[in-house]
């Protein structure tokens, strides 16, 4: 049995649920950031479980909705720059020899994520906080290649950012019943991630038909009126008088 069916077999909590939340009753929102940055650093332990449980601890009145979200969020950053700082310290070989070593990890992922990030560079980053295991990855080959820092954490910051507030907010909302988040958890992660995209494309939309319009004004040829003499009125009433 794995953490995930562990910890939606009930509603009570027990086992790693149960152990999430005493931490964060404890702690507050630092300790559901600590936790979430655990996640980020050993990809097995699934944030579609730990999300809702923050939210489900913050409807519990131990923390704030809006604290547990931006603490997650922070958490989701600290272990991504971590991961980022691994792949940019020991370079992608003794990267991929250490993450053969980590039980559940498939160096298949390693690669698919390798190679999406290839392909998609910044997108990959925003959107792969979307996607769970490429949530973790993605920081590794953007360490790799050396992504320039303030680019990465801003669409890391981004992407979780929105991740997590689903997540939360869905767990907050349902309370008790917070395990449901996980059962759907492939829908919510289909839904954030269609949402999300539509949302940039809407906005690269927006931005292309702005710059268009603009170009054709600044293109568009001056109509200069001819100046008329201002006696010409004048004339004009003596010749009909």
């Amino acid at each position: 049995m794995d953490l995930t069916t562990l910890a939606a077999t009930s509603a009570e909590p027990t086992g790693f649920a149960a152990w999430v939340i005493s931490v964060m009753e404890a702690l507050g929102g630092p300790g559901a950031g600590m936790i979430v940055a655990l996640e980020n650093l050993f990809p097995p332990i699934p944030s579609e479980v730990i999300l809702p449980l923050a939210g489900f601890t913050a409807s519990q009145g131990n923390m704030s909705v809006i604290g547990a979200i931006l603490w997650t969020t922070l958490g989701s950053l600290i272990g991504a720059l971590a991961l980022y700082g691994i792949g940019a310290t020991l370079g992608r070989d003794r990267t991929r020899a250490i993450a053969a070593k980590i039980p559940l990890v498939k160096i298949s992922d390693i690669d698919r994520t390798e190679a999406w990030f290839a392909k998609h560079g910044i997108k990959a980053v925003f959107f792969g906080r979307m996607i769970p295991l490429f949530r973790s990855f993605i920081s590794l080959p953007a360490g790799v290649e050396r992504m320039r820092l303030a680019t990465f954490t801003l669409f890391t910051t981004l992407g979780s950012l929105i991740w997590n507030t689903v997540f939360v907010l869905a767990g907050y909302l349902l309370g008790q019943s917070w395990y449901l988040v996980e059962e759907y958890a492939g829908l919510f992660s289909r839904a954030v991630l269609i949402t999300a995209i539509l949302t940039v494309a809407a906005f690269i939309a927006i931005r292309i038909r702005n710059n268009r319009r603009e170009r054709q004004l600044s293109e568009a040829p001056t109509v200069r009126l001819a100046r008329v003499p201002a006696e010409a009125p004048t004339e004009e009433i003596r010749r009909i008088r």
